[in-house]
C-alpha cells in the first residue's frame, strides 16, 4: 500500500485557514500540527496528522451557538 502523500504547508495554511505567522506562532507553543521537515528545509504535514489535530480542536471548543 502506498504512503498517503503528505501536504504541504501552503495547502495546510489554506485548509485551516490560517495566516503563516499565526501558524508559526502554534507551532513554537506546540499547539501545531505535527510538522515533518525535509533535508531541503521544506515543510510537510500527514493528512492523519492534521486530521488529528483538527479532531482535537474540535473536542477542546465548545459547540458554536
Amino acid at each position: 500500500m502506498p504512503r498517503p502523500p503528505a501536504l504541504k504547508l501552503a495547502e495546510v495554511l489554506a485548509e485551516i485557514r490560517m495566516i503563516p505567522s499565526a501558524f508559526y506562532r502554534l507551532r513554537a507553543r506546540g499547539q501545531a500540527p505535527r510538522i515533518i521537515k525535509l533535508p531541503n528545509g521544506e515543510l510537510r504535514c500527514r493528512r492523519a496528522d492534521l486530521d488529528a489535530w483538527w479532531e482535537l480542536r474540535e473536542r477542546e471548543t465548545p459547540e458554536w451557538y
